[in-house]
This record gives structure tokens, C-alpha cells and sequence, in this order.
């Protein structure tokens, strides 16, 4: 099956192995460790302290802990970046399995900061927010004592709305003989 959070592909099997995973807290800790994953994409900080005593009593290692945490990111921010509404995506976590009670958990918390989270994605993502002004590149030569030869990339991005890029940025790429 398709689904929309994923970018109408099919949802990855690790996603599924941690909705699993999911189900065995209680949708209140749901929330709570929603709330948690929400404020780590918004660079607000996660609390890891506090998710280990959110999942103490559903008996996760600290394997469960990272997947869990790691599944949530990429329904939460596949959804954001793909601009899914609660209610599909409620449906669709549903549909993979996760109980009603856990998915309006995730939803509710997830619809009232999908705007922040969609600026921050947004924010972060070169291809929709920078404006590429200028490309220039040279390759360097071969130094003695040096066995490769690299590139420089340097790339001048302006700025669009509120979002200040560095505008000088470099890259070097290696190149094998």
C-alpha cells in the first residue's frame, strides 16, 4: 500500500517493526514522547532522561528507546515535509497498525506544531529554500605528497523570507585517479 506520510510510496519495514514497538506504551506516554521527538526536530532539545522514565514501564531496553524515538522522527517529519493533515495520517497509522488512542495522541500533538515543524524542515532544506545565485568550482592540482586530487565547489545562496544562509559555502570533492 501507499501512503501519503511516506510520499505516497510504501511505508518502510523498520517503520513498521517500531509501530509495533509503539503500541506498548500507553497513549498518554504516546503523547508525552510525541511531545518530546516534536521539540528534538524543532531544535528545541529532547529530554532523554525524561523518555527513559516515559518507557520504564513498558519494559524498553534502551534499543527500544533509540527505535521508537528514531520511528516517530520519520512519521513526524515524513509527514510535515509531505504536508499531511492529522486525520490522514491517523487513518494511515491505523491502517499499519497502531492503535486509535496512540495515533490521535501522535496527531493531535503533531497538527498543532505541523506549521513550526514545516518552517523548520523548510529552513533546513536547500532545494526549497535557497536561492542559488552563483556556482563556481576549480579543481585543485596534485601537491607533491598528495596522491588525489580534489574539487572546490563553492556555491553563493542568497536568502528568501527569514532564512540566512552563509553564502560562502565550499565543498571539497575527491577525485580517484
Amino acid at each position: 500500500m501507499r501512503f501519503r506520510f511516506c510520499g505516497d510510496l510504501d511505508c518502510p519495514d523498520w517503520v513498521l517493526a517500531e509501530i509495533n514497538i509503539l503500541a506498548r506504551l500507553t497513549s498518554v506516554k504516546m503523547k508525552l514522547l510525541v511531545t518530546q521527538v516534536i521539540k528534538g526536530l524543532l531544535e528545541e532539545g529532547i529530554d532523554f532522561e525524561k523518555i527513559e522514565k516515559l518507557t520504564a514501564d513498558a519494559k524498553y531496553d534502551i534499543g527500544d528507546i533509540k527505535a521508537s524515538v528514531a520511528g516517530l522522527e520519520f512519521i513526524i517529519s515524513s509527514s510535515a515535509k509531505h504536508e499531511v493533515d492529522g486525520e490522514t495520517l491517523s487513518n494511515e497509522l491505523q491502517q499499519l497498525g497502531l492503535p486509535k488512542e496512540h495515533s490521535t495522541a501522535l496527531c493531535k500533538t503533531y497538527e498543532s506544531k505541523s506549521d513550526a515543524l514545516q518552517q523548520e524542515l523548510l529552513s533546513k532544506s536547500f532545494r526549497k529554500t535557497a536561492s542559488l545565485q552563483d556556482v563556481d568550482w576549480k579543481v585543485n592540482p596534485i601537491l607533491p605528497g598528495q596522491k588525489e586530487r580534489t574539487v572546490d565547489v563553492r556555491l553563493m545562496v542568497g536568502t528568501i523570507q527569514q532564512y540566512v544562509f552563509k553564502p560562502n559555502l565550499v565543498t571539497s570533492i575527491i577525485l580517484l585517479p
